[in-house]
């Protein structure tokens, strides 16, 4: 913090909490995964005092219901859908395979995550470096459904000629899995052809992470409790979901005193 950057400049406690989460996350697989490693020096290490940053104003549930909806005739629908009704990360659905997906039990398995490093498609743990269990609605699993179908279609088309052989949930028409790029530049511009078709009704700016803050936020306003909210995110401790929705915690709170006197029946 005071000369590790470039000439001898101090770095931000940001960029030094960044390093540090990439050198934890590093030394965990070498840990957990390819078990290189009996321990992590890096647990060992302190980092600056973490500045959580509250998410900024999101979508309303109809607004997300809109997009969706004006959506559906995308091949890559069903990520989306999967996105806002799980709150999953990008790389942990493009890391999903059918092997995770429970359709009969209604639940996945969160396994790892998948991004692209110089290049080339990397498999790695979550950021958590533990796996979780998800429960899907029945809307959902019919989505699921139909995106197993449409995969089945395009196997039959492609043929011999079929790449994909990690039975990966998302691939392209080709079966290849899909590149974390491709949805998240995708996104902006399936809002902006909902926007050019409703003018006067637009949706406002978002980014693909954003429907993960949707579902913790919508679960958080409709009471479900916090634990239960962190254990579908993926966050290690429910503290970290109190510290990043600390907003819609207070907007919940608000009300709490005429709960309770309305339950009394005062």
């Amino acid at each position: 913090m005071a000369g590790g950057g470039k000439n001898g400049r101090p770095l931000s406690s940001r960029t030094v909490d960044y390093v540090h989460a990439v050198l934890r996350k590093a030394f965990r697989d070498a840990v957990q995964v390819d078990e290189l490693l009996s321990s992590s020096p890096i647990e060992k290490a302190k980092r600056p005092r973490r500045e959580v940053r509250e998410p900024g104003t999101v979508w309303t549930t109809d607004q997300l219901k809109e997009f969706l909806m004006h959506s559906r005739a995308h091949r890559l629908w069903a990520f989306f859908h999967l996105a806002a009704y799980t709150g999953a990360r990008r790389g942990e659905l493009l890391h999903l395979r059918w092997s995770d997906v429970d359709l009969d039990g209604k639940q996945l398995v969160i396994r790892g995550s998948a991004s692209f490093i110089g290049g080339e498609r990397v498999e790695g743990s979550t950021k958590s470096g533990r796996k979780r269990v998800v429960s899907l609605d029945d809307g959902t699993i019919r989505v699921l459904r139909d995106q197993r179908r449409m995969q089945a279609a395009d196997k039959l088309v492609v043929g011999p000629e079929w790449r994909g052989g990690g039975d990966h949930v998302f691939t392209t028409g080709w079966g290849e899995p899909v590149h974390p790029d491709t949805v998240s530049s995708l996104f902006p511009i399936l809002i902006k052809r909902y926007n050019q078709a409703h003018v006067g009704a637009e949706l406002p700016h978002a980014r693909l992470h954003d429907l993960r803050h949707i579902h913790a936020t919508t679960l958080l306003l409709a009471g479900v409790p916090v634990h239960v909210v962190a254990a579908r995110l993926g966050h290690a401790d429910p503290s970290i979901t109190l510290r990043v929705y600390a907003h819609v915690i207070r907007a919940a709170e608000a009300s709490a005193a005429e709960v309770f006197a309305q339950a009394v029946g005062e």
